[in-house]
């Protein structure tokens, strides 16, 4: 009778650990499953990227001067091209936008120290204010120079000064010496820029002499 027993016991328990795998396997809800695969195949979102410009360009060091043409003050073409062949050193300094103090004490930097620096170099500044608020800002601090009008931020893309792709831009300034840049600060005080840019230009001079 023990014997009998145990024998039926042991019977059950084996098909107890038969049947469990197959209940275990059925709790998990098709759903549940159906998630996670899902989840597994998602791929992973690339990593956000910010061009300088529409074509992605970005100018570098002993890279020629832009082949663009831009609107001064007085609404006449500049074309850079031309310009850095008439001159041997061109500076571009680059504000955020015109009448705003920073950007005053940059343009106005420029301007006390242009004896100093329209005998070596043609000098202009740029942002992406038309052609009229240009105009104003020139008449209103006396700037003896061209202030150039991008207001698609073309010319602003390539140089790098560009905050975002879509808005915003980055104090700067550039000197092209024999129409290939030679010198470049990006993101720089109104102080700095005009200190810089002088020093740069004088530095030419000098390598000329």
């Amino acid at each position: 009778m023990v014997a009998t027993r145990r024998s039926t016991r042991i019977a059950e328990k084996r098909k107890v650990e038969e049947v469990e795998p197959e209940t275990k396997a059925k709790t998990t809800p098709p759903k549940a499953k159906k998630a996670r695969k899902t989840a597994k195949a998602q791929p992973a979102k690339p990593a956000k990227s910010s061009a300088v410009s529409a074509s992605g360009e970005r100018l570098e060091i002993g890279d020629e001067i832009p082949d663009m043409v831009l609107k001064d003050q007085d609404d006449k073409d500049v074309d850079l091209r031309k310009i850095a062949a008439e001159n041997k050193i061109v500076v571009i300094f680059v504000y955020p936008k015109a009448s705003t103090p920073g950007c005053t004490r940059q343009a106005c930097g420029f301007r006390d120290n242009y004896d100093d620096l329209k005998a070596h170099a043609k000098v202009f500044g740029l942002s992406a204010d038309n052609v009229t608020r240009q105009k104003n800002f020139q008449t209103k601090q006396s700037l003896p120079y061209d202030l150039l009008s991008d207001s698609n931020r073309e010319l602003i893309g390539i140089l790098g000064c560009k905050k975002t792709p879509q808005n915003g831009i980055i104090r700067s300034h550039f000197v092209f010496f024999e129409g290939k840049l030679k010198f470049q600060r990006i993101k720089v005080s109104p102080e700095v820029s005009v200190a810089d840019g002088k020093k740069e230009v004088l530095e030419l001079v000098k390598e000329l002499a």
